[in-house]
């Protein structure tokens, strides 16, 4: 086993994968773990094989057939979308023994190249993941903690993290290198992730030319964090077209880097049309984005209230796709600004969350959560307003203060 190496909530469900399916495509950021995971389950049955390096790349691409005859399976391939052109031929060979399941294990850090391939040549064959940054849960050792409203009690024991050292996690964000190794600069860590996102991911996705105005609008994106995004007022203040503005989010999407979340309306079109909020996906980028060094700065600062929301949202989103589930999330906010930070869908169900930076819940807090549970009686689970206190108490019916530590 990998030094360091942290357990992943995906691991049962990964093993269910591979035990069923030909092949299974694991997807997710770069530095999220991919590879790690995959060498610790498998690496006793599996040969590795990254498409990395450009003179393995030219040898898949040239000579497919003979790359997967020098390559037998089981096989991890790794960095598959740096040679799409292999899959037709990896189909040609689970179509050949059919009934054998494990053969073909992908990695890649673009979903939307990579699974435009995948649908080409592998639907019906292949077991679609994704490994996002780790989870609190994760980072804690107790990856299979339930969530606050899958649970009467808070099962296994969180951190008992005081309000400087969340705020410290905060900055360091999620990304397991961090987290394994608490003495890395993050600030350098941080900029060389960015560094290198751009460099291997953003240039080879066609809409993006001019990378230092790229770089700009990804720190323009992280100072409208957790508010409506206007796409007009973003392509104005930045000096291009909507449209590019438009295939930039696009690109941020495909390659992990950002959650959109859409007003929750019961009519699912209009799920679709209304204004979204974006936020970044890794709570450490955002704050090294909105150039954040100190935690008393990060928490007293203009950025404080989205920096919480970011964490919360982040923590139900890996959890969830940890498991295998695609999230289903929201947020609410009627005509007249009353508004829930996240609506979380779950079999039917509604579980309204509400964020406040306040280490002190108070009832008055909660009059969202209230609102929002009269207006969708009969769809609702138990709601939370997530704090940064260490209190766990009932603010009404229905309606708990919760500890993010307990999240």
């Amino acid at each position: 086993m990998t030094p360091n190496y942290i357990r992943r909530s995906l691991e049962p469900v990964l093993k269910r994968a591979v035990s069923e399916f030909p092949a299974v495509v694991l997807t997710g950021p770069r530095q999220s773990g991919k590879t790690t995971l995959l060498k610790n389950l498998f690496s006793k049955d599996c040969r590795y094989i990254s498409l990395e390096p450009p003179d393995i790349r030219v040898a898949a691409m040239e000579d497919p057939r003979g790359f997967l005859e020098m390559h037998p399976a089981p096989v991890i391939l790794d960095e598959v979308q740096y040679a799409p052109e292999l899959l037709p031929y990896v189909k040609e060979r689970i179509d050949a023994q059919r009934d054998r399941a494990g053969r073909y294990l992908l990695t890649g850090s673009q979903n939307l190249l990579l699974v435009e391939k995948i649908t080409e040549s592998l639907a019906g064959r292949a077991a679609m993941l994704r490994l996002l940054p780790l989870s609190r849960r994760e980072a804690e050792g107790r990856p299979g903690a339930p969530l606050p409203w899958e649970s009467a009690t808070v099962e296994g024991e969180a951190g008992k993290s005081s309000y400087q050292e969340i705020w410290r996690e905060f900055l360091r964000g999620g990304y397991p290198e961090l987290v394994a190794n608490p003495g890395r600069d993050i600030e350098l860590w941080h900029a060389s992730y960015v560094q290198t996102y751009l460099e291997r991911d953003v240039r080879s996705i066609r809409q993006v030319g001019d990378l230092s105005q790229f770089q700009s609008f990804l720190r323009a994106l992280a100072a409208r964090t957790a508010g409506l995004l206007s796409l007009t007022d973003l392509a104005r203040d930045l000096g291009v077209a909507l449209n590019t503005i438009k295939a930039w989010l696009s690109v941020l999407e495909a390659t992990y880097q950002i959650i959109i979340l859409r007003p929750y309306y019961a009519n699912i079109g209009k799920r679709l049309v209304k204004t979204p909020k974006v936020y970044f996906a890794d709570v450490g980028t955002l704050c090294y984005l909105t150039g954040l060094k100190d935690p008393q700065h990060a928490a007293g600062g203009p950025m404080g209230g989205a920096i919480m929301e970011t964490a919360v949202i982040s923590e139900i989103v890996r959890t969830l796709t940890h498991r295998g589930i695609d999230p289903q999330v929201y947020f609410w906010r009627t005509s007249s600004g009353t508004e829930v930070d996240l609506v979380v869908e779950t079999e039917g169900k509604l579980v309204p969350i509400e964020v406040k930076l306040s280490a002190t819940p108070r009832p008055a807090m909660a009059s969202s959560l209230k609102t929002f549970q009269q207006d969708f009686a009969g769809k609702i689970l138990p709601g939370y307003l997530v704090h940064l206190g260490d209190i766990r108490l009932p603010l009404g019916s229905g309606v708990t203060a919760l500890p993010f530590r307990e999240l």
